[in-house]
């Protein structure tokens, strides 16, 4: 008799030996899920084609295949917000796959609409924490892009804990990239581009730094908020060392 893998419970689903939900320190927090007119049509009209509901996650049998219908290089972006820069850079990449990871269920709602307009079918969204994501359902040496652009900046000293750039990420992350594949990431917090840069640097399987703002990249409401506020923004690439291609521009 096989014995059926189970997977470790994900974030807010674990518990205590007592029973009690366990206390974690994520990236993220979960926001309000009220949704506005616009948002529920593109829910109704996208979702039970380009959503992967998380239960599905918990099927030892899952595959990321499965759900793109094909097999094809998986960009994982982490924190797609309302899915500007997703549809422009799926748009622009249709043979690749793009995995979309975002909690706030309402950014998912305005992503569906924003891809379903730039024809950028080859996008799926999951509100499941990047971290458990990557470490449970991403192959080691798979990834042919990560895009991280403007994650939480947790700006209180006492919440930097919770950030999601930490040498434990930074070396999952660097695992899970194709050797030559590439991490993106940009920021407007001076202090999370340096904290960035302080752990990246220093993971032996990634190589790069701060670098010119990718042009690829569309200016998102988010970059265009730190703009006004007076902060400078920061891209950083990194590439996963190693014998190997890179897809071009990922």
């Amino acid at each position: 008799m096989v014995e059926e893998r189970v997977r470790p419970g994900r974030p807010h689903h674990r518990l205590t030996d007592d029973g009690r939900r366990m206390r974690e320190v994520l990236s993220y927090s979960r926001r309000g899920s009220r949704f506005t007119p616009t948002q529920a049509a593109a829910w109704e009209a996208h979702h039970e084609r380009w959503v992967i509901p998380e239960e599905a996650l918990d099927d030892p049998a899952f595959s990321w295949r499965s759900w793109f219908g094909r097999d094809a290089p998986l960009v994982v972006e982490i924190g797609s917000g309302v899915g500007e820069a997703t549809a422009a850079l799926a748009a622009a990449r249709p043979d690749h796959d793009v995995l979309a990871l975002e909690v706030w269920r309402p950014g998912v709602a305005d992503g569906l609409g924003r891809v379903a307009a730039a024809g950028a079918n080859n996008v799926r969204f999951c509100s499941v924490d990047a971290v458990w994501a990557l470490e449970h359902l991403v192959a080691e040496n798979s990834l042919a892009g990560l895009w991280t652009f403007f994650p939480d900046p947790w700006p209180k000293t006492r919440h930097h804990k919770r950030r999601l750039v930490t040498p434990r990420f930074a070396h999952l992350a660097a695992t899970r990239l194709a050797p030559g594949a590439t991490w993106r990431l940009a920021t407007d917090w001076d202090d999370y581009a340096q904290q960035m840069k302080d752990v990246l640097d220093v993971e032996p399987l990634l190589s790069g730094g701060v670098t010119n703002r990718w042009e690829e990249r569309p200016l998102t409401r988010f970059e265009r908020k730190g703009v006004a506020a007076g902060r400078a923004i920061t891209d950083l690439a990194y590439t996963r060392l190693g014998e190997g291609l890179s897809a071009p521009g990922t």
